[in-house]
């Protein structure tokens, strides 16, 4: 396992930066509810992360640490990904090596569909994803007889384009060119115009449009309708929520007080991530936790985003199963439900 959090902060210097009042306000900590609570099942949890795929949206699980600890977890685990997982979070979970972390849904659900043991808890956020072409393409419907870089055939994000695509009316099987690179080839791809379009999140997506690389065609959080549904939701594995469920529910309790966290003090949340080996410049992960509209989370309805993107994943046969089937089996609300009523503003 690789530990990204190589000097967690102490609760003495978490809190002293934030400050007692702002901490009890913003991320709700009540040591007296979690004291009162049964304890976790278990004290030991693992979460996604592999540093040469950074993906920043996911914020809320790295500056998650102190509040897992108080939570009642101390083996606090960042797994990263093999190369049978082609770069998604719900493989990891599926294969056990993973308990509860921040995923793409379209990811969740590609892995629910092929009966892989992942359940989706709760919405995290909208808007990380987006589209950058080359400058002289200027809309979606342009990138057709263009080169899309993937990073892997039939991944979470190819299906996701696929009923972008579909939905202004592209075909994604004939109008699309899909090359797969590695991820970390990409920019030098695109700068030499080998490559005319590639999916980017956080922090690379500021990182290109700051350094003014290529432009954006689509933005999940301003463009219509992708910015009424969340792109990243909290899962876990099947067995693990089964077998745990005092801890699954500490688990999202202490990610949705992080997700508050990034949403009301973007500085804090950067300067945690940063000083714990984040590989990003402070100023850009500031960026992130400034324009990912984190307070989101209790505001939309996971289910409605788990159906929209299975049904039109169904209708295009990326997926075999009915989105009510795979909602049925692959998702458990009632985490959420309880931790909004407890974690109400």
């Amino acid at each position: 396992m690789n530990r990204l959090l190589t000097s967690p902060w102490s609760r003495r210097r978490f809190l002293g930066h934030l400050g007692a009042a702002g901490a009890a306000g913003i991320i709700g900590l009540k040591p007296g509810i979690a004291a009162a609570e049964p304890p976790p099942e278990t004290t030991s949890i693992n979460i996604v992360h592999d540093p040469s795929i950074p993906v920043l949206c996911y914020g809320p699980q790295y500056v998650a640490t102190e509040m897992l600890k108080m939570e009642g977890f101390t083996d606090i685990n960042y797994t990263p990904f093999e190369e049978d997982d082609v770069a998604m979070d719900s493989p990891v979970l599926a294969s056990g090596r993973a308990d509860i972390t921040a995923t793409w849904v379209a990811d969740t659900i590609l892995v629910a569909d092929q009966g892989g043991p992942v359940v989706a808890l709760s919405g995290m956020h909208t808007g990380c994803t987006e589209i950058v072409t080359q400058k002289d393409i200027r809309s979606i419907r342009e990138l057709k007889g263009r080169k899309f870089a993937l990073l892997a055939p039939g991944s979470a994000e190819q299906a996701w384009l696929s009923i972008l695509f579909t939905y202004i009316g592209l075909d994604p099987l004939n109008d699309v060119e899909w090359v797969v690179h590695p991820y970390e080839q990409w920019q030098e791809l695109f700068l030499a115009g080998e490559i005319d379009a590639l999916t980017l999140w956080p922090p690379d997506a500021q990182v290109y449009r700051n350094q003014k690389i290529g432009h954006v065609i689509l933005d999940t959080g301003t463009d219509k309708p992708w910015k009424d549904y969340y792109c990243c939701i909290i899962a876990g594995n099947q067995d693990f929520v089964d077998q745990h469920p005092v801890a699954t529910r500490r688990a999202i309790r202490a990610m949705l007080k992080a997700t508050d966290l990034c949403a009301l003090e973007p500085e804090l949340a950067a300067r945690t991530v940063i000083d714990n080996g984040f590989p990003s410049e402070y100023d850009t992960a500031l960026q992130v936790f400034s324009e990912i509209p984190y307070a989101l989370w209790r505001d939309l309805d996971p289910e409605d985003t788990f159906r929209f993107y299975a049904l039109r994943m169904h209708k295009l046969g990326l997926i075999e199963h009915t989105p009510e089937a795979l909602i049925s089996k692959h998702t458990d609300w009632r985490f959420l439900n309880e931790l909004k009523r407890e974690l109400k503003a």
